[in-house]
């Protein structure tokens, strides 16, 4: 066995098969529902049961991590659109079209982190127009939309990925 050998066996392209990427994917979906907006969740949680400094670091942190979305937004969206477009176009076109692997797996974890993004940027912008009135109920909102979209495409990842398996074999 030859050095290419054993780094082709340690680093294993064949992601669906490989238990690392499933573990990328459960940390993926746990941090982006837990962070809303940049905000953790346990601090709107205990800023519900009443514990002042929760609510107030809340409030700031929703404030400024909204106002820095919008502006970069209203900066460099359309060309940060632009480019999530072109990149998830290019792993779409290899990852199906080519039936590269790794490209599919690459895609079914950017397509929805760029969704929940998009979602972020939606529930800045209802923040900022609400002059941050319903913080806690945004946020909760916004986390709620989150997971059922983790579920969604969890369910579709997994799916995909059995067939995978499933199609391919162990071997290639």
């Amino acid at each position: 066995m030859d050095f290419l050998d054993l780094v082709t066996q340690v680093i294993n392209l064949r992601s669906f098969s490989n238990m690392w990427y499933w573990i990328v994917l459960a940390i993926l979906w746990s941090s982006l529902s837990h962070w809303t907006i940049g905000v953790p969740f346990h601090l709107v949680s205990r800023a519900k049961r009443g514990d002042e400094r929760a609510e107030a670091d809340m409030m700031v942190l929703a404030r400024m991590n909204a106002e820095r979305m919008l502006q970069y937004a209203e900066t460099s969206g359309v060309a940060a659109v632009a480019f999530a477009t072109f990149l998830l176009t290019g792993l779409a076109i290899t990852g199906w079209a080519y039936g590269v692997e790794f490209s599919q797996a690459i895609f079914l974890l950017l397509c929805p982190s760029m969704l929940v993004v998009a979602l972020g940027v939606w529930t800045s912008r209802r923040l900022h127009d609400t002059g941050y009135a319903k913080v806690p109920a945004m946020l909760r909102q916004h986390r709620l939309i989150v997971q059922m979209m983790g579920v969604v495409f969890i369910f579709i990842t997994a799916f995909w990925g059995m067939y995978q398996n499933v199609n391919v074999g162990p071997f290639g």
